[in-house]
């Protein structure tokens, strides 16, 4: 069996990585696969404790990966069956997640009763008696026992020239050694590895969101082959395969309903529990649950291509686009850990104190600058996948928080995009009859909400369905088909080339009515009128915007003037009608010109170039459309208006997590160098202290692993 999984390329293989607690770690780890020769990339993901490696393998293989892995002072252990080779890493994170708050209250206990003792202990002088009635080499044995992981990663790292977190507190702990001082040694080991422990649950908590997600995948499939029912791998399922799902089984594969009835509740997908009747003809996707019924399934897209797989790949991704905090975050540890070392030598060289010295070295904390933001944004987006808000990065996070300007698409976006075709007016010889038929034909092979409103009303009168021979789409103007060798075109009244539109053609407008022109070999011959309400939570969702500070709301369409403006006169909001494609972004380049923010809410196909140009491009309904998923910076899974104020109160919600984490580890650790270089802080208390930062940031980021508070449907309160 391989070692790796491939994904996507034949060069590029997934490798599990365990023990990294922190930045510096996913740090450490990519150095040393980078400078494996064959290797031209690798990203290392802190989530899922893996590492994605694009080599050469005519030069490197999966072995030597490994070796440099453990040679950095990782694990990444060879799969020892099935077709998941993280699984040991993912159960070793359940395991440890497992533990959730009784290992954090128990921590916490250990933490402050262990801190009692040191103060007492100190205060009384109990520490200087053991020090002066135990041997130096029996205290000496006890530090070096109780902290051997720690000092095997050190030297690991000191002999390839690498220093880590724990390097300073190890020559803290070694100085303390020196100069008699081993109950200080013992104690600075001890909270090392409390902090590890610390460090290690906090990530594992952070992790739990998105190994829970993964876990909902089911890992067979009974599928129906020559007659006979077997049970496979899910991911040897194949497209066309009929797949048998029973009363509360989950669904493996994203397809179509073939036979059956059941429903479904979709809260993987789309972080709605409302459960969907499905039957024949209805699209069901992986990762949901069946329930109340059974189900013969066409399989369409299995494994990695189905929306859960896709979901759950952008999730995982979303690690590596990490935002301008979590760089800052990443490059102020790499410095800072020599500063420290400057700080203690100058204490040492100013004041001839070698004890504060000591004290500096051990009360420093470089893991906590490096777990304020990954933490933090780790446990959001794991969170909020599984509430239905995808979320690519930290980079999103950070401008969804700041976001000042909400640009709409009309269609489907803040209309329900299920149009009703409600007139049909000819304007030559042809009745509305065959006006219809020319109409729906041209339009057989279009995706757009009208062009379905066109081919059911159609379909409600009987109409001969007639294929085209050729069929054209151009966004924002329209389609052009071959019919009966004529040529039929059906859009926007760009189709009419500057002619005048009949009077009829303003009094439909006004209705707030939005118009498709029908040409037949260049000359208009009739006029469909269609009409999309709104969506009937968009009041809600448009004050919930203006209760968060966003008041420059618009819609960008390429609807009809009229159209569009009633709409927006409703929704109390400004419209642009008329645009094409591009218009629509260059109206986002002109916010952007004036310093604002933009968000671009669209479908993610027709929207597709707006939401490139957005600071952040929101797909809503993604659930379904892989092309909508890879289109747009975050995704609504459902179609639901109101989920844009809760994704926009999440990223806020998680910046203020991460500036209460930076905040306060650096508000810690300035008081505690300050104190320490002063002798103000002897360096037992500083061994006790230095775990401090860990086990704030794990409680302040253990908090968005919680979804916010419901206050109403739909409607969420931050907290």
């Amino acid at each position: 069996m391989a070692d790796a999984t491939s994904r996507d390329h034949p060069d590029i293989i997934e490798m599990p990585v365990l023990g990294m607690d922190c930045a510096n770690c996913v740090a450490t780890v990519r150095s040393a696969i980078a400078h494996v020769p064959g290797v031209t990339s690798v990203e290392v993901y802190l989530a899922t404790e893996k590492a994605s490696v694009k080599l050469d393998r005519s030069r490197v293989g999966t072995e030597r990966i490994r070796q440099a892995i453990e040679r950095a002072g990782y694990r990444s252990p060879a799969p020892s069956g099935g077709p998941n080779p993280t699984g040991g890493a993912a159960a070793e994170a359940d395991q440890a997640g497992r533990l959730g708050r009784k290992a954090l209250t128990l921590l916490g206990a250990l933490f402050g009763m262990v801190l009692f003792a040191v103060v007492v202990g100190e205060g009384l002088g109990l520490f200087a008696a053991v020090t002066h009635r135990v041997p130096r080499w029996i205290g000496a044995l006890l530090a070096l026992a109780l902290g051997w992981p720690v000092w095997r990663n050190v030297v690991r790292n000191a002999l390839r020239g690498r220093i880590v977190s724990h390097t300073l507190m190890s020559m803290g702990a070694l100085a303390a050694l020196a100069v008699g001082q081993w109950p200080t040694a013992v104690l600075v080991v001890f909270f090392m590895r409390v902090g590890d422990y610390a460090e290690r649950l906090t990530t594992n908590r952070a992790r739990r969101s998105l190994k829970d997600l993964a876990a909902l995948a089911p890992p067979t499939a009974r599928v129906e082959r020559d007659d006979h029912e077997i049970t496979l791998p899910a991911e040897h399922v194949q497209a066309g395969d009929t797949v048998i799902v029973r009363p509360g089984e989950t669904i493996p594969v994203d397809g179509t309903v073939l036979a059956g009835h059941a429903s479904i509740d979709q809260a993987t997908i789309t972080g709605e529990s409302a459960p969907l009747d499905a039957e024949p003809g209805a699209q069901v996707f992986a990762a949901t649950l069946a329930q109340l019924g059974s189900l013969r399934i066409r399989a369409e897209r299995v494994g990695a291509d189905t929306t859960f797989g896709q979901t759950l790949r952008l999730v995982e991704e979303a690690e590596a686009n990490r935002g301008r905090t979590q760089r800052l975050a990443d490059r102020f540890a790499t410095w800072y850990l020599p500063v420290v070392a400057a700080i203690a030598l100058a204490t040492y060289l100013l004041r001839g104190d070698l004890l504060a010295a000591v004290a500096v070295t051990v009360v420093a904390c470089s893991c906590a600058f490096a777990l304020a933001t990954p933490v933090a944004m780790l446990a959001s987006i794991g969170a909020a996948a599984k509430r239905g808000l995808l979320i690519r990065g930290g980079l999103v996070i950070e401008a969804l928080a700041r976001a000042d300007t909400v640009l709409l698409d009309k269609t489907g976006t803040l209309t329900r995009g299920e149009p009703e075709l409600t007139d049909v007016l000819p304007l030559s010889t042809l009745d509305e009859t065959e006006v219809l038929r020319l109409a729906a034909a041209a339009e057989r092979d279009s995706e757009h909400p009208l062009a379905q409103a066109v081919r059911h009303a159609a379909a409600e009168r009987s109409l001969p369905q007639t294929p085209a021979d050729a069929f054209e789409a151009t966004p924002g103007l329209g389609v052009r088909a071959t019919i009966d060798g004529r040529t039929v075109s059906v859009g926007s009244i760009r189709m009419l080339n500057g002619t005048q539109p009949p009077d009829a053609a303003e009094t439909l407008q006004a209705q707030g009515k939005t118009l498709l022109y029908v040409l037949l070999d260049g000359a208009a011959v009739g006029i469909l009128a269609t009409r999309d309400t709104p969506r009937t939570e968009a009041p809600a969702a448009l004050a919930a915007l203006h209760a968060l500070g966003i008041h420059n709301i618009e819609v960008l369409t390429g609807d009809q003037p009229a159209a569009a403006q009633a709409l927006a006169r409703d929704l109390g909001i400004t419209a642009h009608a008329g645009l094409l494609p591009r218009d629509k972004v260059d109206a986002i380049k002109r916010h952007q010109a004036r310093g604002h923010t933009v968000i671009m809410l669209g479908d993610g196909v027709n929207d597709a170039p707006a939401l490139a140009q957005a600071d952040v491009g929101i797909a809503m309904g993604a659930a379904g459309s892989p092309v909508a998923l890879q289109a747009a910076h975050a995704a609504l899974m459902t179609d639901q208006l109101d989920r844009l104020p809760e994704l926009i109160r999440t990223a806020r919600r998680t910046m203020r997590v991460v500036r209460f984490n930076i905040g306060f580890t650096i508000v810690y650790n300035i008081i505690g160098l300050t104190l320490a270089a002063l002798g103000l802080l002897p360096p037992i208390y500083a061994a006790a202290l230095q775990s401090l930062p860990d086990l704030g940031i794990m409680a302040n980021s253990a908090r968005l692993l919680r979804p916010p508070r419901t206050t109403a449907p739909h409607t969420r309160r931050d907290t």
